[in-house]
């Protein structure tokens, strides 16, 4: 497999992500201010707030909230400045973990951040120390059961896709971060529904993981991504199907 966010998967399969709606909220608002701030508030011009927005669409969040989370970042409004921080370390096993941190006090949360990796088998690393194991890619991926196979790789493929695999039920569409919005409204205009789409931290490859292994890694991810700081957590672990179901 071409290796796709597993985290991704393992987090829509245990319903993390819907016991958090709140918190999800917060990380959006963050992106989107911090993206208005960089880009400018209008979302035609500005890719990086254009993606943000459609990802607080995505999870139902009011047009009153991106709004006043755009003003924010333009200035309209009274906001918090967050300065972007990427921090890389590694977890059980030698895993490889990056992390995309938003945060109004840098200190403060390198320290937090380093005691969430001592106290659960990792340790925090040096800028540079596992980003080269990853590429930034668009991922998309759809269930197998929505779509025959030969029709999305013609939509795909003619959108600008790099490759398409399929595994473990899913069609996985990746693209470069440049097409990755082409390619996705290809998709969203042929009506079919994507379970999972971002530009993310595609590992070169991956380190499988089973028993107290699988389970400690899963629980470092899950706390680095409970920290409000914390936008995105990318890490190079799998964890077989049938392992996944007696760690969870």
């Amino acid at each position: 497999m071409s290796g796709h966010s597993k985290w991704a998967s393992i987090k829509h399969k245990k319903g993390a992500l819907d016991a958090k709606r709140g918190k999800i909220f917060t990380k959006l608002i963050k992106e989107i201010s911090v993206a208005a701030r960089l880009g400018g508030g209008d979302p035609d011009g500005n890719p990086r707030l254009r993606t943000a927005i459609l990802a607080a669409k995505a999870e139902n969040m009011p047009k009153d909230n991106i709004d006043r989370a755009i003003k924010k970042g333009t200035g309209e409004l009274e906001g918090v400045n967050y300065e972007e921080v990427i921090y890389e370390g590694y977890g059980t096993a030698g895993v490889a973990v990056i992390l995309s941190v938003l945060t109004d006090n840098k200190n403060r949360t390198v320290a937090e951040i380093r005691s969430i990796f001592g106290k659960n088998g990792g340790n925090l690393g040096e800028a540079g120390c596992v980003s080269w194991m990853f590429h930034k890619k668009g991922q998309i991926l759809v269930d197998l059961k929505t779509v025959d196979e030969d029709k999305l790789m013609t939509i795909v493929l003619d959108a600008g896709a790099e490759d398409m695999q399929t595994s473990e039920g899913e069609f996985e569409v990746i693209t470069t971060p440049e097409n990755f919005e082409k390619v996705k409204k290809a998709i969203d205009d042929n009506k079919i529904p994507a379970t999972f789409a971002e530009v993310t931290m595609v590992p070169q490859s991956y380190i499988k993981l089973t028993g107290h292994k699988a389970q400690q890694m899963l629980h470092l991810m899950e706390v680095l991504e409970d920290h409000d700081d914390v936008q995105k957590v990318y890490a190079n672990f799998d964890i077989p199907e049938e392992e996944l179901a007696k760690v969870t």
